[in-house]
């Protein structure tokens, strides 16, 4: 028999961001522009300074996977900062916050021989897979394997580009299909129109690209009934 979470609540707050440094978030006015947030999400290719910054300004958890584009970053006197400074890295796990169920993957599809941060549709595979003990786990304690998938990258067919940079992982879809969480975040594909779709909803899940950056309230109310 699932345990009871008593500690989830319905309905949190959530700054998430990626791939661009935005002067409205970088800047004096961030507490206007993201009140009351529960936590803080990166879906990657962020700066560390950025980061340490919104987390300072906000004083809320960090949580973040890493993009393609993320590389150590050197500060003054030398030192080398290769995470985003108090960040929980979520890739390969599920953390517990706040009694949300959290898992991240990292990276985009393999397009170099560049060894960080990029993976094939095969390796993506065994990646997902080794989340599955996990989510079985969950799905035991709670009831539920999965309340929030974040990712780099998009599901293959969903947000994604046709380019091989850009092309959304397969695996994805055996976690929305079998753990399905209800949101996944995910960033990499930058968005030039507002006529771009950024809000699918497949299945029991939201997917949505947060680039550069999304206020969101996200509902975890169970559904009604109908009388």
């Amino acid at each position: 028999m699932a345990l009871l979470d008593t500690h989830r609540r319905h309905h949190y707050r959530v700054l998430a961001l990626s791939d661009q440094v935005e002067p409205r978030i970088y800047g004096p006015n961030l507490r206007h522009i993201a009140p009351n947030v529960d936590f803080i999400i990166s879906c990657g290719d962020l700066p560390y300074y950025y980061l340490e910054y919104i987390v300072s300004i906000l004083d809320r958890p960090l949580l973040y996977v890493h993009g393609n584009h993320d590389r150590p970053e050197e500060r003054s006197g030398g030192v080398i900062v290769a995470e985003p400074p108090g960040g929980i890295n979520l890739h390969r796990r599920v953390h517990r916050h706040e009694g949300l169920l959290i898992a991240g993957l990292e990276g985009s599809h393999r397009y170099n021989r560049n060894p960080h941060y990029q993976y094939t549709q095969r390796e993506m595979w065994l990646l997902v897979l080794g989340l599955v003990p996990l989510l079985l786990r969950n799905r035991l304690l709670y009831g539920r394997g999965l309340d929030i998938l974040v990712t780099h990258a998009p599901p293959f067919g969903i947000h994604d580009g046709a380019d091989i940079p850009h092309i959304g992982f397969r695996a994805f879809h055996f976690l929305l299909r079998h753990f399905p969480p209800r949101y996944l975040l995910h960033g990499h594909q930058h968005v030039y129109t507002r006529t771009e779709t950024t809000r699918t909803r497949l299945g029991l899940t939201e997917i949505i690209n947060v680039y550069p950056f999304r206020v969101l309230d996200l509902d975890f109310a169970p559904p009604v009934s109908p009388s």
